[in-house]
């Protein structure tokens, strides 16, 4: 295909393996994972030749989610005071940009299956809500973290997960932000299951891709099309409206002191405001 920065892809025996790189430290997602994703998917589905994804992540961690400190200057016009039409607008756009990196998981031709071994955090777990199957080691452990940065999470979990995990479990963790282990993660439906270790978990996704590639192509497909087909409108309203709504609502001193916070690695003080 290409020479990628935030990802290595290969392709053997109708299985292609797309790992997460970095640059950043934990694979936070700055410009080029946002940029790159799409059109890495966008490759795979035109080779014929391809008949299922494995997605993992290098390292010791799936990914930390939004790399804020390159994404940071992103957030700064909208955060002035008074951001006007202008900023809105193109925040909206970079919203809907990112939600069309992550819909481009979704929207695989071909069943992806996740491993994911330390932190799945924030964009991590949008990212692995968009594949079809998770497998998890047992050290993996998850967030739904954008709340405790003062952010309503825009990037496809609010969206997704409520097929995967359930209304009420996405609530909690949602609200909170809370961190959950590998084993919550399995009983509540995150993942499909829990091995020992990364090597494990990443060697029980590439099994269950061999699988997949075993069975005709263009019935796998198809029961892929079929399985998605309700959720997509629901799903691509619900990005809608949450693109919208933040860049109405996120500007705001809390959003100011949760980024702050993170960087002063201290805890945050929110007033509403």
């Amino acid at each position: 295909m290409t020479d990628w920065r935030a990802f290595s892809v290969d392709i053997s025996d109708h299985v292609a393996e797309v790992t997460l790189l970095g640059p950043a430290k934990g694979n936070a997602m700055g410009r080029d994972f946002w940029r790159e994703l799409p059109e890495v998917f966008a490759g795979l589905n035109a080779d014929d030749s391809v008949r299922a994804v494995v997605l993992a992540g290098s390292g010791k961690h799936f990914s930390f989610g939004l790399d804020l400190a390159e994404m940071g200057s992103e957030f700064a016009p909208l955060l002035a005071d008074r951001a006007l039409a202008g900023p809105r607008s193109r925040f909206h756009t970079l919203i809907e940009s990112m939600q069309a990196s992550v819909t481009a998981v979704a929207e695989s031709r071909v069943p992806v299956v996740a491993a994911i071994q330390g932190w799945c955090i924030g964009g991590g777990v949008d990212l692995i809500a968009a594949a079809d199957i998770r497998y998890a080691s047992a050290d993996a452990q998850f967030s739904v973290r954008e709340a405790k940065v003062g952010i309503v999470a825009d990037i496809g979990s609010l969206q997704r997960l409520p097929a995967i995990i359930g209304e009420g479990n996405l609530r909690e963790l949602a609200y909170t932000g809370k961190d959950i282990d590998a084993q919550r993660a399995l009983r509540i439906g995150l993942v499909n299951d829990v091995l020992d270790d990364a090597e494990a978990a990443l060697a029980a996704a590439r099994a269950t891709a061999a699988e997949i590639a075993a069975n005709p192509p263009r019935v796998v497909e198809g029961v892929k099309n079929v399985l998605d087909h309700p959720r997509r409108g629901p799903v691509a309203d619900g990005l809608r409206y949450v693109a919208a709504w933040n860049s109405a609502f996120l500007p705001s001193h809390d959003l100011t002191e949760g980024i702050t916070a993170v960087f002063e690695k201290r805890p945050p003080v929110y007033k509403g405001e």
